[in-house]
């Protein structure tokens, strides 16, 4: 089956080559000679780029989506809910929709694996086109071992629980998990955030994860556990690259973001006191700032 695109509205339906339709948002001049392309993290959608959107330079063509099984894509098919599919629907993404000129790449979390996993299956393309690489609140290993910032016997179990919630969302028979909003927050707020949080952040995130297909990102969780892409980032290293991470980033916490800048000596490494996971909502400015330094290099 060949990936085809049909508009609808200001927004696109992109279909991948296995048939699955994804949410797509072009936005900016098609004949722009750079394209930034924003790959969201897990449980999240193109909407936790909002914030980054307005700050960013103009002239510049913005690619933006949902993955499979997140926001408004169709869900993820049996056996599909794996990052290196994620890379390849990124692939598939580009060819159809930024088939020309130069390409910047930020991904959040996920969207950073996405990246990498981009890097060792579809080599030549990030060889020949990308010009820069935004790698924010993401990790290249040790996903399996998440203790979620908490020390001891706590860090333990938090890593069990959190093996467990993965499986649990992978045998979710519903298309969206039953909880109230208001119970999702505060735990959502825990999580995935640092200090001084906007409640209108929270209830974005909240919203976004409560959008996400169960099952898919249930398999998606699995397949961050067996995440490993040290060697891929050896494609990166003459590309300008920015790490960038929180201090109180529980999800992808500090450690992680240093390894990846140890397999890229030359990129540029920003920690941000304060900060959790959500660094394009909490570091807003900061993240554009970044991006449009990559995208005028």
């Amino acid at each position: 089956m060949t990936a085809t695109v049909r508009r609808r509205g200001t927004d696109r339906r992109f279909t991948t080559s296995d048939g699955t339709a994804l949410h797509v948002e072009l936005s900016g001049p098609r004949d722009a000679a750079v394209t930034l392309v924003l790959v969201h993290a897990w449980t999240q959608d193109h909407l936790e780029w909002d914030p980054v959107l307005p700050l960013l330079p103009t002239g510049v063509q913005v690619l933006r989506y949902d993955h499979r099984g997140h926001g408004w894509s169709e869900p993820a098919k049996p056996g599909t809910a794996t990052v290196a599919q994620l890379a390849d629907d990124l692939a598939e993404l580009i060819a159809e929709l930024a088939p020309e000129g130069r390409l910047v790449l930020a991904g959040h979390s996920m969207g950073g694996m996405t990246v990498m996993a981009l890097a060792e299956r579809h080599p030549e393309l990030v060889e020949s086109r990308v010009d820069g690489v935004a790698f924010i609140a993401t990790s290249c290993c040790d996903m399996d071992r998440l203790t979620l910032g908490l020390n001891g016997r706590a860090g333990r179990v938090a890593a069990r629980v959190d093996k467990t919630f993965g499986r649990l969302l992978n045998r979710w028979g519903a298309e969206h998990v039953p909880i109230p909003a208001p119970l999702a927050r505060p735990s959502v707020k825990w999580l995935a955030f640092g200090k001084k949080v906007r409640r209108a952040d929270v209830r974005a995130m909240t919203e976004q994860f409560l959008r996400a297909h169960p099952r898919s990102v249930g398999g998606f969780r699995d397949s961050m556990s067996d995440h490993d892409r040290r060697k891929a980032l050896a494609t990166l290293r003459e590309k300008p690259t920015v790490v960038m991470v929180g201090d109180r980033d529980r999800i992808t916490p500090v450690h992680h973001a240093r390894v990846i800048a140890e397999e890229l000596p030359e990129a540029e490494f920003v920690l941000f006191p304060g900060a959790g996971h959500e660094l394009t909502y909490e570091r807003t400015r900061e993240v554009a700032k970044r991006l449009s330094r990559l995208l005028e290099n």
